[in-house]
């Protein structure tokens, strides 16, 4: 697939044709439309969820695209791309500005699109800008993907790298050395977006363009998978030592958490896949490397929250003790005491049932977990031929999640 920089080009078609002829593959020059929507369903292929605008700020060109309830809806290819504007500005700032809001004032659909809702920022000029702001920040997760800010806080971030020379953003630390040249045009493009599109936050997404074509040819049911779970369970497939325990694990905990939400239950679906993950490890660091494998994971499509919250729940199973390291320091940022506390219950249940059945199919469902009505109690049931499964590390780890739930342990007939 080729892009603006193909597209544009006076010898573009020329181009093509040798690349083709070269490498034996076909060459297919994208148009602007196809180029906004292939990066906008990257975006979705991550963000199931996401609503608002998607832009893709690329070296000549600056995609749109609006997303709601799944779908790309309007779409536009804007000459906006730093060295689009670099040329067409002549060194001024001011023009390069009037450039921008002149060419954003043409699309009626996108103040309407934003408003409420949020812009989803793609492409590498962009990610640059977001390390500059972790930096500045002293930001524990240095993860772009699925990085949020407000939009006035992106807004004053903006302007100011705007201003900005190379030498000076070099000092600010954060972005590569390659885009210090053109990212103060980035942000420039990014700020006049912002006040002409209005949106309430910022979220920046590694996914763009070529996870979008990608995205588009797989089956149906393989595009209609939450990404989440579908990453946590090809993480347990390739690292766990039981990968299909997980499931078993999500099932036997579901009367811990009536009323849980949509997506609380995914969540600890989730973390009940990772927990089988850091068997290999050492057992005096498993819980603190395979916490951080977690939090730090390439392909794991989650929120920094949902990030940090499996991997307390990781944590947690591996070990009773509350935090540590690198995980108390981005939990402290990201979690609520809530939810925080819901983690170390998820991991200790997991814990407890993996002691319990030693990751054996079916043995987990002789020891039904229940929180009894009126006294506040957590029930373990077991029949009369299992006691000899209920040693002294499989009470203690019943008794730790039952304290976690602020509840007295009962262990007997269910």
């Amino acid at each position: 697939m080729a892009t603006a920089a193909v597209r544009d080009a006076a010898d573009g078609a020329d181009f093509a044709r040798e690349a083709a002829r070269r490498s034996g593959l076909k060459v297919r020059v994208l148009s602007g439309a196809e180029e906004a929507e292939a990066a906008a369903a990257g975006v979705l292929a991550g963000i199931p969820e996401a609503r608002g605008v998607m832009g893709d700020l690329g070296g000549g060109s600056l995609e749109l695209a609006r997303l709601e309830g799944g779908c790309v809806g309007a779409r536009a290819s804007l000459p906006l791309g730093p060295l689009s504007l670099r040329a067409a500005a002549e060194g001024s700032a001011k023009r390069a500005r009037a450039l921008v809001d002149d060419a954003l004032a043409g699309l009626p659909w996108l103040a309407e699109a934003a408003a409420g809702a949020e812009l989803y920022a793609v492409g590498g000029a962009w990610r640059a800008l977001a390390r500059v702001d972790m930096a500045r920040r002293g930001y524990p997760l240095r993860i772009v993907h699925r990085y949020r800010r407000s939009a006035r806080d992106t807004v004053r971030l903006a302007a100011l790298v705007a201003g900005q020379s190379p030498e000076s953003l070099a000092r600010m630390g954060g972005a590569p050395r390659r885009r210090l040249e053109l990212l103060p045009l980035a942000a420039l493009a990014l700020e006049r977006l912002l006040r002409a599109a209005a949106p309430r936050r910022v979220v920046f997404s590694a996914l763009g363009l070529r996870e979008g074509l990608v995205h588009a040819r797989l089956p149906a049911e393989v595009r209609a998978e939450d990404p989440l779970l579908a990453a946590c369970r090809d993480i347990a497939d390739r690292a766990a030592r039981l990968p299909g325990h997980g499931a078993e694990l999500a099932a036997w905990t579901d009367r811990l958490f009536p009323g849980e939400t949509g997506d609380e239950r995914r969540l600890r679906r989730a973390a009940c896949m990772l927990g089988g993950t850091g068997w290999r490890l050492h057992p005096d660091h498993r819980a603190e490397h395979a916490a951080a494998e977690v939090l730090h994971a390439p392909t794991l499509f989650a929120s920094h929250a949902e990030r940090c919250f499996l991997a307390r729940a990781v944590f947690a199973r591996h070990t009773g003790r509350d935090s540590a390291g690198v995980l108390r320091a981005a939990e402290s940022r990201l979690l609520t005491e809530a939810q925080r506390a819901r983690a170390r219950v998820v991991g200790l249940a997991a814990r407890l049932g993996e002691t319990l059945s030693a990751g054996a199919p079916g043995i987990l469902e002789r020891f039904p977990l229940a929180l009894a009505e009126g006294p506040p109690v957590l029930r373990l049931g077991r029949g009369p031929g299992d006691r000899r499964l209920m040693g002294e590390a499989a009470m203690r780890r019943f008794e730790n999640l039952a304290a976690a739930l602020g509840r007295a342990p009962a262990a007997g007939a269910p």
